[in-house]
């Protein structure tokens, strides 16, 4: 079994360019110098069309008759000649891939130019006969040093390809893994930024938590769950009405002579709408209550409010009880010194300066919690770039381990 060679990424590098400078080197030399050549040609190919270009324009200039129409043919296809060459450009960086691209420019820009040789030469002959055997030598050389760039490109340069893809992972893999040390100190920052926030956050709760613990505030709260039962129990109490008293606020409306005095029927619409804070607001033996039930038991009984049986029997019992029994006496009593007493706790400074530091520390908490929920939609998009790089990190290295292996049968780890 083989030794697995073990090296860190910032090592790697190293030890392959060591591994591998006799097979690389010379390789990358060879092909620096073809593409040098293949640049010096095209270069000669600009000087010997700027030759045409200015040839052909000193014809045009004479209006020769004779060479007039071809000297101008010549010139249009001298500067065609001109653009091509000049549009090719020249890899900065030589690589397997720059110098295919930079090959497959100056192929198409060559099958270009030879055909507009073979259509447009034939027809200026005889003239500018020196000026063309000029650019169809200097033509002959550049596709030469083509084939000899392309030839070994397809032969021997394509052999160290994996060779310098390897390189090029990792140079990436080195980049990435810089990335992903950035993203680790963003991580303990926004790290820190929730621990900040969760004490902020902690601290405000506790001092609203406090403030709500606070004997008044303790009584004004036990008020509030008194008022709540009551108004449970009023509801239950006025549950067989409810439906008597919209078709009362109906028949009213549409003049069914409710004999509801205004008073009255705004009274009406108050129980209708809201049960209790009619109910409550009502003086002692609430007398408005009961004229309207007095009057909705008329109606009912005149035939002008119509109700189906079982409901009219138990309107009726409960507007008994409430008429005659004063089932709802206690009720009222409580309902009034409840409200009564939320009204005077309310009122007194110690509850309203409790309220208003309540209400700022609830913005504060709110405040706080926005911040919350942008810190944690940071510390998701970080994490999730965190593990993605990871995953890339991960593959580059393997790539170059297999990269390695195929090209020089060697077993190596990255760690």
């Amino acid at each position: 079994m083989s030794e697995i060679l073990k090296f860190s990424s910032s090592d790697i590098r190293d030890w392959l360019g060591r591994e591998t400078s006799s097979i690389f080197t010379p390789v990358h030399t060879k092909v620096q110098r073809l593409i040098d050549e293949m640049h010096r040609t095209l270069e000669n190919l600009s000087d010997v069309s700027k030759t045409l270009l200015e040839n052909s324009g000193k014809e045009i200039e004479k209006r020769n008759m004779k060479t007039y129409r071809r000297a101008r043919a010549l010139n249009k296809l001298a500067r065609l000649f001109l653009d091509r060459t000049r549009g090719v450009k020249v890899p900065e960086k030589i690589s397997y891939d720059s110098a295919i691209e930079f090959i497959g420019e100056i192929q198409k820009a060559f099958l270009v130019i030879e055909v507009d040789i073979r259509n447009w030469f034939p027809r200026i002959s005889p003239y500018f006969i020196m000026d063309r055997r000029k650019f169809l030598a200097v033509f002959e050389k550049a596709k030469e040093s083509l084939k000899e760039l392309n030839n070994f490109l397809t032969k021997e340069y394509v052999k160290t390809k994996t060779l310098e893809e390897t390189f090029e992972v990792i140079n990436r893999l080195q980049s990435l893994e810089e990335q992903l040390t950035d993203l680790k100190e963003q991580k303990k920052k926004v790290e820190a930024k929730e621990t900040s926030l969760e004490g902020e956050m902690a601290e405000t709760q506790q001092k609203m938590a406090d403030l709500k613990n606070k004997d008044i505030m303790r009584q004004l709260r036990e008020i509030g769950m008194e008022i709540k039962t009551l108004r449970v129990e009023l509801k239950r109490n006025l549950r067989h009405l409810r439906k008597p008293f919209i078709k009362f606020q109906a028949l009213t409306l549409h003049g069914g002579g409710s004999g509801l005095t205004p008073e009255e029927f705004n009274k009406l619409n108050k129980f209708v709408e809201n049960p209790f804070e009619a109910f409550s607001s009502e003086r002692e033996g609430y007398p408005l209550l009961k004229q309207i039930l007095q009057k909705l038991d008329r109606s009912i009984s005149e035939g002008k409010l119509k109700l189906k049986s079982d409901r009219k029997r138990k309107a009726e019992q409960d507007m008994d009880n409430i008429l005659n029994k004063s089932s709802l006496a206690t009720l009222h009593k409580k309902s009034v010194e409840a409200i009564t007493q939320r009204k005077y706790l309310s009122t007194l400074k110690e509850v309203t300066e409790t309220k208003s530091d309540l209400l700022k520390l609830q913005e504060r908490l709110e405040n706080l919690e926005g911040k919350m929920e942008s810190v944690k939609s940071e510390e998701s998009a970080i994490e999730r770039a965190y593990n993605e790089t990871s995953e890339k990190i991960r593959n580059h290295k393997n790539q170059i381990e297999k990269n390695i292996f195929s090209f020089m049968s060697k077993k190596v780890h990255i760690e």
